[in-house]
This record gives C-alpha cells, structure tokens and sequence, in this order.
C-alpha cells in the first residue's frame, strides 16, 4: 500500500466514524428532554453542524491524495468504529456517549495523522490538527457541563 492509499484508507475510517457521530448528534438533538433541553438542544446542533463540514473535508481530503471516499451508509457502518445508539438515553447518557465517541474520533484522527507525518502529507496533518482541537474543546466543554449537571442532581 502506497503512502497515499494508507492516509486515503485511514480517512475513509474517519469519514465513517464522522458520519456515524454526525447522525448520533442528530438523534440526540431531536431527542433530548427534560431541563437541559435547551442547553443540550442548542449545542448538539452546534455539533452536528461543525461535523458537517468535517465530513466534507474529510471526503474532499481523501479526493486530493488520490483516494475515493465512502460514499454509502452501509460503506460507512463497515468501517466505523463508533456504534450507533438505538436507545433515547437520558441527558446525561447521551453526553456520555456523546464524550466516548470523541475519545474515540480523536484517536483515529491521531492514527492518520501520525501515518501522514510519516509520508510528509502537511496538507492532512493539519486538517487533522484542526479537527482534533474542535474535538478537544467539545470534549471539555461537555465534560464542564457534566460535572456542573452532576451537581444539581446531587
């Protein structure tokens, strides 16, 4: 495998992983009730709308290293590693789930961006930068927003 075909391929992870994330944002979004509806409402649709672009570059990423992008929802589940939620959890559930899923995204963005920086793809790594410091500052923030909403259920 040429150096381009492993940054395409682990893209092409990514871009799955994304696409599954993306769609879990929107389940929530439609879906969270109770009193932080407003709270978790507003910003799952922040989310879900910065991950659409993500996605967009990704897949336009991928096209520039020579590589096609997944381009099914059936292509996608083969090679997420994220698993999709069926269930309505509670606020909290879905920003748990919500966390992991980052955990996970920002390890596989950090796989690629370590195979690019072996094949000097820039142009990857610092997409990927960019997209590990969104995924870093949403992390924290729910994380803040967890640890605030633990207190007024105590």
């Amino acid at each position: 495998m040429t150096g381009n075909q492993r940054i395409a391929h682990g893209l092409n992870g990514l871009l799955a992983d994304a696409t599954v994330f993306y769609q879990k944002l929107r389940h929530y979004h439609w879906n969270v009730a109770g009193s932080e509806f407003f709270t978790l409402h507003a910003k799952f649709e922040e989310m879900y709308t910065a991950w659409a672009m993500t996605i967009d570059q990704v897949a336009e990423r991928i096209l520039m290293v020579d590589g096609v992008p997944l381009h099914t929802l059936a292509a996608m589940l083969r090679e997420t590693e994220l698993d999709e939620d069926e269930s309505i959890p509670a606020a909290v559930g879905m920003v748990d789930a919500i966390l992991a899923d980052l955990f996970l995204l920002r390890a596989r963005a950090g796989t690629v961006i370590g195979a690019a920086e072996t094949v000097d793809d820039r142009g990857t790594v610092n997409l990927l930068d960019d997209v590990c410091d969104a995924i870093e500052k949403d992390a924290w923030m729910l994380g803040a927003w967890k640890k605030e909403g633990a207190k007024a259920w105590q």
